[in-house]
Formats: C-alpha cells, sequence, structure tokens
C-alpha cells in the first residue's frame, strides 16, 4: 500500500506526559492520524499520514443520520528491548470487517488494517509509554460520509486511525470494582448489532451507566433482553466467574461482543490450570452462588482494563461482596499471564505478540 505522508517538524511536535501511569484514558491525543477513503467507484485509496486534526464532513453525512460507524480498540506496548509490539492485531483486524460486514460496509484487507497500524505507530514511537501498566491505545474507525439524507448504506467512506497513549483505565487500578445489575435496561436484543463494534451499542449504555455510577458502582452488569435473566456483559467487557473450580462466561450468541481478551483468556484456562466453559449464565445461579460459596470469583476481560476483578454486585437493592472483596488467585493469575505476554515480559508460546517493524 501506498501511504503519502505529510510529518509535523520536530520542533513543532506536541510535547509529551510526565508520568504515563496519570494519564486519563483517551484524553490525550499523539501528532498524527492516518486515513483512507472509500470512493463510490467501490475502490479503497488514498492513504495518508497526516497531523492529528478535525475531519470536515458535510452536515447531512450518513454518519450523523445513519449511524454506520464501527471502531476498533487495541493496544501498542514497548518491549525492555525497546521493540514496539502489538497483542493479536490480526484478530482486531478480523472483527473489525466481522463488524463491517454487519453495518452493510465495504471491508478492508487485513493486511491493509495491520500495516496501517504499523506505519503510524512506527512515526509515532516516541508516544509509547515504556512503564508496565501504560500503554499506546489505537483506535481504527470507520464512518460512513456520503452527503445525503435517505436511509440506505453510504457509497463513501473514511477509515482513519488515531492514537492515545494511556494509563490504567480504571481509577481503581488492578483492584476491585462494584457492578449494578440492570434488570431495565438492555444492551443488545436478538438479531440487533450486539456483536458488532458499533457506537450505537455504546450509545444505548450510557443511561443505564449514568444510574450505575450515581449510585455509587463503576459500571453496569447487562442481562439478555428478552427475559432480563442470563448475564451478557460488564460495561464494555466480556465477564467471568469461577463457579465451583470452574472458569464460565457466556456463550457467544449475535449480542455479545467476540472479545480478543475473551478469547484469550479461555486459550489460557488450561494451561494455567483451570477448566473453562461457555454457556448460558443466569442471575439467579450468579448471586446464589455468591451467597453458598460456589462463586469465588468475578472478572471482567477487555482490551481497555485487560482484566477487572469484581468485588461487589448489587441486585435489586442486595449488595453481594465477592471474595471479600479482594482480587482473586485466577484474576490476578490471567493479569499476570496477560500482561507480560504484552509487554514481551513473558515467553509468547502461542504467537500472540506482534513486533511492528
Amino acid at each position: 500500500m501506498k501511504i503519502a505522508r505529510e510529518l509535523i517538524a520536530s520542533d513543532k511536535l506536541k510535547p509529551l506526559f510526565d508520568d504515563p501511569l496519570k494519564l486519563p484514558f483517551g484524553r490525550q491525543f499523539t501528532d498524527h492520524m492516518f486515513t483512507m477513503e472509500y470512493s463510490p467507484d467501490g475502490h479503497w485509496g488514498q492513504a495518508r499520514i497526516k497531523p492529528y486534526g478535525p475531519l470536515v464532513l458535510d452536515p447531512s453525512a450518513n454518519v450523523f443520520h445513519y449511524s454506520q460507524e464501527i471502531f476498533e480498540g487495541q493496544k501498542a506496548y514497548l518491549s525492555p528491548k525497546g521493540d514496539i509490539l502489538m497483542f493479536r492485531p490480526e484478530e482486531n483486524a478480523r472483527r473489525l470487517n466481522r463488524s463491517l460486514r454487519r453495518m452493510c460496509m465495504p471491508e478492508i484487507p487485513e493486511a491493509v488494517v495491520l500495516e496501517a497500524e504499523c506505519e503510524l505507530l512506527k512515526v509515532e514511537k516516541r508516544w509509547v509509554p515504556a512503564k508496565k501498566g501504560a500503554s499506546l491505545y489505537i483506535r481504527p474507525t470507520v464512518i460512513g460520509t456520503e452527503a445525503a439524507l435517505g436511509i440506505k448504506p453510504s457509497s463513501s467512506y473514511l477509515f482513519y486511525i488515531i492514537l492515545s497513549p494511556v494509563g490504567p483505565y480504571f481509577k481503581e487500578g488492578f483492584n476491585p470494582v462494584s457492578l449494578w445489575v440492570s434488570d431495565t435496561y438492555s444492551r443488545a436484543g436478538s438479531g440487533g448489532t450486539g456483536e458488532a463494534k458499533t457506537g450505537g451499542n455504546y450509545a444505548g449504555s450510557l443511561l443505564a451507566t449514568r444510574e450505575a455510577t450515581q449510585k455509587g458502582y463503576s459500571q453496569v452488569l447487562w442481562l439478555d433482553a428478552g427475559e432480563h435473566r442470563y448475564v451478557e456483559e460488564v460495561g464494555a467487557m466480556n465477564i467471568f466467574f469461577v463457579i465451583d473450580g470452574k472458569l464460565v462466561t457466556p456463550a457467544l450468541g449475535g449480542t455479545i461482543l467476540h472479545g480478543i481478551t475473551r478469547k484469550s483468556v479461555l486459550e489460557l484456562a488450561a494451561e494455567l490450570g483451570i477448566a473453562s466453559e461457555e454457556r448460558r449464565i443466569t442471575i439467579e445461579e450468579v448471586v446464589d452462588g455468591i451467597d453458598s460459596g460456589k462463586v469465588t470469583e468475578v472478572f471482567g476481560a477487555g482490551t481497555a482494563a485487560v482484566i477487572s476483578p469484581v468485588g461487589k454486585i448489587a441486585f435489586r437493592g442486595v449488595d453481594r461482596v465477592v471474595n471479600g472483596n479482594q482480587t482473586g488467585p485466577w484474576a490476578q493469575k490471567f493479569f499476570a499471564a496477560l500482561t507480560g505476554i504484552q509487554y514481551g515480559e513473558l515467553a509468547d508460546r502461542r504467537g500472540w505478540v506482534y513486533t511492528v517493524q
């Protein structure tokens, strides 16, 4: 792929952060971005790396009115040797195209996505934090740009990538968070866009999330839309339970995101010494299991936080404390294994780490 470059002079670059571990999530952005356009003739082209800045879009652009938009979330890490590492980026490119198909948008070859990320990361290497716990967040996005009203797929699109240096996602750090179970609101319904990484899914979650935070909880534990009984996701993460010594997570079925961290946890489980299972889990099984001691750990899994231990779950006005509100041993093991691989500290026997060349 031919990429045109418009780079900022070195004396005009933004200043770097003092302590990367204190960076708020998604508030600071690097000097440059990648863009590529899809034209009505049916081709992706005009790839550019240029200064980070506002997009110019027509007020009638498709994305504003019909929400043809998808994105990805991934990270770059700095290894002890100073190499830029990405964790399973091929999976992100594959999921990006799954989302594009669901939203009736043109796919982008996986190799093109990966090359675009690598070229931008090489330009912005100085922004990759050197401290473990901090990273450079990568946000590939595709939006419909056709200037026309009318419910139909856009004929033109913009693919862009921006980068943001980030510290830990939760203010609690790697410490237990509290969840509020919503049995009124739904994140996604059967046949909908729940497994696509599209902005509308997240916009629809904001009201319930606001209610949860107003009540003093960190995130919402989502139940299914049909019966408000089966556990699906937590916030924007996949959810795991340790039940009777087995690792259990809700099965994918169209309403749950195909999490790459989720997939990695399941693939690591046997190696770390715990059996795993994907199945339907009722909220009654969860709360009764906490009460009886059958549920010994709960944690979320996702790109932003990696592993997020859960210390408390509120359901219908009753708070239930998990593992004494302490981080459990399995959350610790998965966090240590995943971050060790991501930062290049542990052997990558599965070929999950991609070194930017």
